[in-house]
């Protein structure tokens, strides 16, 4: 509960299939906050990059976040560039093999006060459509 809470913003998001291969997105919100809440940030923008053919497909993508609130108590902020990649790949009809990279650059970040996030980060798995 977080009581009574005032808050405005904006945001835009845009995306744009340059041929059948390639495709960029992109987005980015401001909110403007007259009572801070943790998890709440400022600025946030995102561009992203997606490239398929035939049975492959790899997209990045780049997300900034600016004057995120940690915590209203002393009013600590984070700002933080992520950078994550994720394939895959269609082994069958059936079947989906990916793999996906996360905070590649291995940034040192809170969204809530005293809990880190992960620094780098792989994984790797399937799926089953039927």
């Amino acid at each position: 509960n977080t009581g009574n809470v005032d808050h405005m913003g904006a945001e835009v998001q845009a995306a744009y299939a340059i041929d059948r291969h390639w495709s960029v997105e992109g987005n980015y919100s401001y909110l403007h906050m007259k009572t801070p809440l943790p998890a709440a940030p400022r600025h946030k923008l995102y561009g992203g990059l997606r490239w398929a053919q035939g049975r492959w497909t790899v997209s990045t993508g780049v997300q900034y976040v600016n004057n995120l609130y940690t915590s209203t108590d002393n009013d600590a902020t984070e700002d933080f560039t992520l950078l994550n990649l994720r394939a895959s790949f269609r082994a069958t009809p059936w079947l989906s093999l990916w793999t996906r990279g996360e905070n590649l650059l291995a940034q040192r970040y809170e969204i809530n006060a005293g809990y880190p996030m992960p620094r780098a980060t792989a994984m790797a798995g399937f799926n089953i459509n039927f």
